[in-house]
């Protein structure tokens, strides 16, 4: 069974070193609920269309039905309207005080916001508060699971994927962001196995 690094390296030898989500935390933390749910392409076209008004500050102070109108290509508008205010409220007051945080402690306060949940808080700590705490999403159990990692809840995959990685959040995120490529190129719901960097070694390329 290959080990966490040893996928790692494999990802990166076949995909390269990947983009990071984007050099302004704020673009991750509003992306991050946009993306729930819909298409990536909607987010791209989201984000595009708000252009030089994605700051926290402007937002925050945006009236709730325009916000929920900018955002409607993204679905579940209302609700993500409500949770955008929330986290962006949440960002402007934890923006100087995160120093003085445990990662355990911020992603506490992240889950405390009505609309987040892990995969969510994951992704905000990782890509905007360079925080290193894996993203678990259905992209990574599914590749795990073909390629014979046994776990039985998300605390047993993330073991697996850190303990033979630096403990940090660039790290993290370059792997989270190879699966995703790796799930799109190959790791389907119907696997495409032509071309796969794994077929040797995965249950559902062998079966």
């Amino acid at each position: 069974m290959m080990t966490a690094a040893g996928i790692y390296d494999q990802l990166l030898r076949s995909y390269g070193t990947p983009r990071w989500w984007s050099d302004d935390p704020y673009t991750v933390i509003f992306e991050a609920v946009l993306v729930q749910n819909t298409a990536w392409s909607n987010v791209e076209a989201t984000s595009k269309a708000i252009g030089s008004r994605m700051k926290a500050e402007v937002i925050l102070s945006m009236e709730t039905g325009e916000l929920e109108n900018l955002i409607r290509p993204c679905g579940f508008f209302k609700a993500k309207a409500r949770t955008i205010k929330s986290v962006t409220a949440w960002y402007l007051k934890i923006i100087n005080e995160s120093g003085n945080l445990s990662t355990e402690d911020i992603r506490n306060e992240i889950l405390g916001i009505k609309g987040i949940g892990e995969e969510t808080a994951d992704v905000i700590l990782v890509y905007a508060l360079r925080r290193p705490s894996f993203i678990l999403d259905a992209y990574t159990r599914r590749f795990l699971e073909r390629m014979g990692i046994e776990a039985g809840n998300d605390g047993e995959r993330r073991a697996f994927l850190t303990e033979t990685l630096p403990h940090e959040a660039e790290t993290y995120g370059h792997f989270h962001w190879l699966i995703l490529e790796h799930g799109k190129a190959h790791c389907r719901k119907r696997p495409e196995c032509k071309g796969c960097p794994f077929t040797t070694v995965c249950k559902k390329a062998s079966a």
